[in-house]
């Protein structure tokens, strides 16, 4: 049985697809995908712009064909979550994982969060910003935000996260086969989370590194936001 158990849990036999929802990210993109080649732990990387018009899907174009590369195009933008959306759709891996394309998270990280699936501990792993890895310090009203909603979670699904808004999401591919998710935006968050919490998936939280940039910089969350994960996270609690 021992045998068995760890034929299944091997690492090297399970295949990852990391799955990068891109809005003109043009500055960011050839280095974000640099360094998830860099850790060469993805199968795959689906890259799927969400009608970006500042020269990133000339970018995507060009490496359209490249061995490990998935290129997927929406002709307008819908939001971060049709466009993980439809990454899950074309993934083929055992294991997805959802990378921005923004450089705030760090796949030097991938090992870590992939350890609780390929040791049978979890279905789920959260990366959370929030477990005292190193961090860039800035947006004190964001991380109140982020920790607002946390905490909201908690108390409608009777759970303990850190951290229900990151963008670091680990999961086997079985957990959302049959999952309709309808968010298209950044509601994804809450909507994802709320469905694999009354599931009961076994959810892992690891530390991770995060280096946030700000508005300034092209960071696209906004106040409306919040309140559409406010709405999800109770929707969900009482609907599928």
């Amino acid at each position: 049985m021992l045998i068995i158990l760890l034929f299944v849990y091997n690492p090297a036999a399970m295949k990852l697809s990391v799955i990068i929802p891109i809005y003109n990210e043009v500055e960011s993109i050839k280095t974000i995908v640099k360094r998830v080649q860099d850790t060469q732990l993805a199968h795959e990387i689906i890259l799927v712009d969400d009608g970006s018009k500042d020269g990133t899907r000339d970018i995507l174009r060009a490496w359209e064909g490249k061995k490990g590369l998935t290129i997927l195009l929406h002709e307008k933008n819908q939001g971060k979550g049709a466009a993980v959306r439809t990454g899950m759709a074309a993934a083929k891996g055992d294991v997805l994982l959802i990378q921005d394309a923004d450089l705030e998270y760090d796949p030097r990280d991938y090992p870590e969060l992939l350890r609780p699936i390929e040791e049978g501990l979890a279905d789920v792993v959260y990366g959370s910003r929030f477990l005292g890895r190193a961090h860039r310090v800035t947006m004190f009203w964001h991380m109140v935000a982020n920790k607002s909603l946390t905490l909201m979670t908690n108390i409608l699904y009777d759970t303990i996260l850190t951290d229900m808004e990151t963008g670091y999401k680990v999961f086997r591919k079985e957990v959302v086969q049959g999952m309709v998710i309808r968010a298209n935006s950044f509601n994804f968050e809450p909507e994802f989370t709320a469905k694999i919490l009354k599931r009961k998936y076994r959810i892992f939280e690891v530390p991770i590194t995060f280096n946030p940039r700000d508005y300034s910089q092209g960071k696209k969350i906004k106040l409306h936001d919040a309140f559409e994960a406010v709405w999800a996270l109770i929707k969900y609690r009482f609907v599928d």
